[in-house]
């Protein structure tokens, strides 16, 4: 890929410029530049190749210094990233680092970042459901937040663009609340696992139905994922270190080479972006200021269309930096709404339990997917005493114990034959949470970052609506396991959780029908500047309870292909 070092205005101009390179801003990348756009990529990170910067790929347990765990002095300068599930010494390189990004909480928030090209797609969850219709007029439904512009039926086209890209492993289960997509073979549940999917199917007729995860994983990889460079998933659950065979899908192993194939991609890394540039006179954006993250030295790129890909905190914050005459409160802020109506997904609470029986078998092999329970509360109707509802994740496993107070090779034998208790699964929920105007960022007056750029402020917290969604999953999910036969049932509220510590933050630049009330049109569009697009996180009106990966990618594919149609006619 191109990298740049250059100082006249017509070598910094461009006709698209996306900022970040993340799951988002490789989708933007790939489809404005096989839309024949000159294309420039912006990352404040470092630069990081497929294959060849994945330092721990291949390295066993034993070659860690710490066996793979992180030293307690790691731990304490991180003490907000070593929350997180996946920061551990074979994927901390690819995890922001506390000291050197500092922001304010406000209210407790844990903000997980990676800073580097591809972004968090190299260490994301890689679940992937689409949203149903009644994800898209939940808000209209109930009054919460403001209608989305768009329906199912609007996206379910991008849906398939992208998932046939990307490469999605899951079955076609025939659920109104979760559709069907394009999908490479399934993933197989374990025998405990289907048996508590039949156990749910009997004990509520199958309104509570219960499917294999669907996942960004290629069981069998297609043409078009052999042409990416990309194989087959060989299972080895080490994902968070880079995948070099590309076997789940990242920025760097698909949409970013992808898009440098055609000749029209430029990436830069280490560029922080700083603000987005508007021309008073000509009454709309023109290009975005850089500070480069080592020598602190600011330049400017220019471009007809600019895409904001930043992730969703981030990109609220560019965008409240972004000010001018015409726009004192950050670029397209008519409304006052930027950096408000910030939400996120509950997983507050998880349950365990155990299972009796099926001590003749055991899983071989590692998958690198859970279960899925989709939501199953409010949605055909209000039922409940809270607004939405959750999904859930299911996963199992046989417990095993040896006995380690042996010595020699007592001990050797002990530790090379495996025994086995009983079949124990978890359950975790994701909880939507409702959009609200006291749940937000903003900058703060006075503090800067080490670039000069001031520091995000996040006042973000739970409500009285999810601790009633707490609650009813607990009561709900134990009753489930207990008709199937589970025993030991604990269930686990982790009150001190904060929020953002599950990576799924969304809105504060949401779409909508109405100026008013929202940032966007329905095309993902500045309402205020029409040459500005945002399609990541930060666009979200709602948040579903389904992963968002997914819904972010189709949104900017299809926004993509509106800018360049536009762009064409002479409209931006």
């Amino acid at each position: 890929m191109a990298f740049l070092n250059i100082n006249s205005i017509k070598d910094r101009t461009f006709d698209a410029i996306v900022v970040g390179s993340g799951i988002s801003g490789g989708w933007a990348a790939k489809e404005l530049t096989e839309g024949g756009l000159k294309t420039l990529v912006l990352e404040r990170g470092r630069a990081v190749n497929h294959i060849t910067d994945y330092p721990t790929a291949f390295k066993n347990p034993w070659e860690f210094d710490h066996l793979g765990q992180l030293p307690n002095a790691v731990k304490e300068a991180n003490p907000i990233a070593s929350r997180c599930f996946a920061f551990a010494e074979d994927s901390a390189q690819f995890f922001v680092k506390d000291d050197e990004h500092p922001y304010i909480q406000d209210k407790p928030f844990d903000w997980i970042r990676g800073y580097q090209v591809g972004g968090k797609s190299l260490t994301w969850g890689r679940g992937t459901q689409r949203w149903s219709e009644y994800d898209f007029d939940g808000p209209a439904r109930d009054g919460y937040a403001v209608d989305w512009p768009v329906r199912y039926k609007d996206m379910a086209p991008w849906y398939s663009h992208v998932e046939k890209f990307v490469g999605i492993s899951g079955n076609k289960d025939g659920l109104a609340q979760l559709p069907d997509g394009e999908f490479l073979p399934p993933h197989e549940m374990s025998c405990i696992e289907d048996h508590f999917k039949k156990q749910l199917a009997i004990n509520y007729k199958n309104t509570r139905p219960m499917v294999i995860g669907r996942c960004a994983h290629l069981t069998v990889p297609k043409p078009i994922h052999v042409e990416q460079g990309r194989a087959q998933c060989q299972h080895r659950n080490l994902c968070r270190r880079g995948c070099p065979y590309g076997g789940y899908f990242s920025s760097n192993s698909s949409t970013l080479p992808w898009a440098e194939k055609t000749g029209n991609l430029t990436l830069r890394p280490d560029s922080v972006v700083h603000s987005i540039i508007y021309d008073d006179a000509k009454q709309k954006a023109t290009g975005v200021r850089v500070i480069d993250a080592h020598t602190k030295e600011m330049v400017e790129y220019f471009a007809k269309v600019i895409f904001v890909n930043g992730s969703t905190l981030n990109t609220n914050l560019i965008l409240l930096n972004s000010k001018s005459s015409r726009f004192e409160n950050g670029i397209g802020n008519d409304s006052g709404l930027v950096g408000k109506y910030v939400a996120f997904h509950n997983f507050r609470t998880n349950i365990v339990a155990e299972h009796e029986g099926f001590k003749d078998t055991t899983t071989a092999g590692v998958r690198p997917n859970m279960c899925y329970i989709p939501r199953f509360r409010n949605v055909f109707k209000q039922e409940t005493n809270f607004l939405r509802g959750y999904a859930a994740g299911f996963i199992s496993s046989r417990v095993t114990y040896n006995d380690e107070t042996l010595i020699g090779e007592s001990l050797k034998d002990s530790l090379a034959n495996k025994k086995y208790g009983n079949w124990r699964v978890n359950t975790g929920m994701m909880g939507e949470t409702i959009p609200k105007e006291t749940n937000f960022v903003s900058l703060d007056a006075n503090l800067k970052d080490a670039w000069g750029i001031p520091l995000l402020k996040v006042s973000v917290e739970y409500d009285d609506n999810d601790e009633k969604m707490i609650k009813d999953f607990g009561v709900q999910m134990s009753e489930m396991l207990s008709k199937a036969g589970f025993k030991n049932i604990v269930v686990n509220d982790l009150v001190g959780k904060a929020p953002g510590l599950d990576i799924h933050e969304m809105g504060g630049v949401r779409m909508g029908k109405d100026e008013k009330t929202s940032v966007l049109n329905k095309w993902n569009q500045m309402h205020g500047c029409k040459n500005v697009f945002v399609t990541d996180g930060a666009c979200m009106t709602s948040t579903s309870t389904q992963n968002p990966s997914l819904t972010f990618m189709a949104f900017t594919a299809r926004a993509a292909d509106y800018a360049v149609r536009e762009m064409k006619k002479g409209n931006l």
